[in-house]
């Protein structure tokens, strides 16, 4: 199965589909909030989580009617639960645990993800097998586990709706396409706040330098992925799975207006391509609705005015990130797990002022050089695999020089 196949019949028309949204307070949240408000007619919030804002969870709480809510981090969870903050019947729930029941509250039609890292696993797999929609923000998770979600998803009948840009935009293209016809796929990258910097000049390269993005307005770790296009290359990991593609069929390339979020080459030699402007209310609204559409939040692109495409090939040497995901890619087995863990490990390091920029992926290629990969047979090998990688990427990380 791919995300792309004959799923199961959506919502009955004229009832609303009722959301739970794990990560409210983040970007991607905040922007779910808007398309959920924008389509009240349609859309219910029955279910919010934060990492550790609960005041701005609390907040949305408040303003659409929530009854039931998470706090990840146990410090926060005591500040929330003794803060009378919370509209009065509010359920209180706290961390994994409370993530994982929020994500299979039998209310609930669709489980939007929006957790930063790999937070999110566990409240996805349980999402599948109550046999919610998934809507899937959070990359890392296939990175880490593609195969046991897929297949879980496949056994349950369940859809997996993608909220990446990307990824979604490839999943609008591949509609009413049979995926034996698909040659390859081209994600586009805007090359991030890098792009246009001499290279002699990465080595002075700041967390502020990379936290410029010249498109988008995202969280902080995928600002810096997107500097470094690891991103980009965790998106090709992703969309291998979604898409059922071989590692060969998954390319990308720079598109610095961030426009043209996909092609989608048959065998045929004609593409598709999926163009909208870079926000990402777009995706969100179209996953959330699916296979309904509706009126935007935003407006669509302006055709009345100069309007740009340009597109280049990524030089690896320039973006060493991109190699090694691509590496991993090809590798499979848990080279994509250390890859991604490394990487989080060497963005925190560097966020924090311990690392230079171009330490990041010396860390990421150490991280794999000290892997013997393998292929895993239960999601514990890859948790075992991403807990070693991060152990040494962090002992790497502390002993740079």
């Amino acid at each position: 199965m791919n995300a792309a196949d004959a799923l199961p019949s959506p919502t009955p028309r004229g009832s609303r589909k009722r959301v739970v949204l794990l990560g409210a307070t983040g970007s991607i949240g905040q922007n779910a909030l808007r398309v959920i408000a924008s389509h009240a007619d349609r859309l219910e919030l029955v279910g919010v989580a934060a990492h550790s804002n609960w005041r701005g969870l609390a907040e949305i709480a408040r303003e659409h009617g929530v009854r039931d809510a998470a706090v990840f981090d146990p410090g926060a969870f005591a500040d929330a639960r003794d803060s009378g903050s919370f509209p009065e019947g509010t359920r209180l729930l706290q961390g994994a645990a409370g993530l994982t029941e929020l994500s299979t509250l039998p209310k609930a039609d669709v489980v939007l993800v929006a957790v930063v890292g790999t937070a999110g696993l566990e409240p996805a797999l349980a999402a599948i097998d109550a046999g919610k929609d998934l809507a899937l923000a959070s990359k890392e998770i296939l990175v880490l586990a593609g195969k046991f979600i897929m297949e879980a998803a496949r056994r349950r009948g369940t859809r997996i709706l993608p909220i990446d840009s990307e990824h979604n935009a490839v999943f609008q293209c591949l509609e009413g396409h049979p995926g034996a016809g698909v040659r390859r796929i081209v994600l586009t990258a805007s090359g991030g706040a890098f792009r246009d910097w001499p290279a002699e000049k990465l080595r002075h390269a700041t967390p502020a330098d990379a936290l410029k993005h010249p498109n988008w307005s995202m969280g902080r770790k995928i600002t810096v992925d997107c500097a470094t296009l690891a991103n980009k290359g965790l998106e090709l990991i992703e969309a291998q799975w979604l898409f059922g593609l071989k590692p060969s069929q998954c390319t990308a390339v720079i598109h610095p207006q961030s426009l043209v979020h996909c092609l989608v080459e048959f065998n045929d030699g004609a593409m598709l391509a999926q163009l909208a402007p870079s926000s990402m209310v777009f995706p969100i609204q179209h996953a959330l609705l699916y296979p309904d559409r509706a009126g935007g939040v935003e407006p669509p692109i302006d055709f009345t005015r100069l309007v740009r495409f340009d597109f280049s090939p990524v030089d690896m040497g320039r973006y060493p990130m991109m190699r090694l995901a691509t590496e991993s890619m090809t590798a499979g087995g848990v080279a994509p797990a250390v890859f991604n863990a490394a990487n989080e490990v060497a963005v925190e390091a560097f966020l924090g002022g311990r690392i230079p920029f171009l330490a990041i992926p010396r860390i990421v290629g150490n991280a794999l050089g000290r892997t013997s990969n393998f292929e895993p047979g239960s999601l514990a090998d890859v948790l075992a695999a991403d807990k070693e990688a991060r152990r040494g990427a962090e002992a790497d990380a502390v002993s740079f020089k």
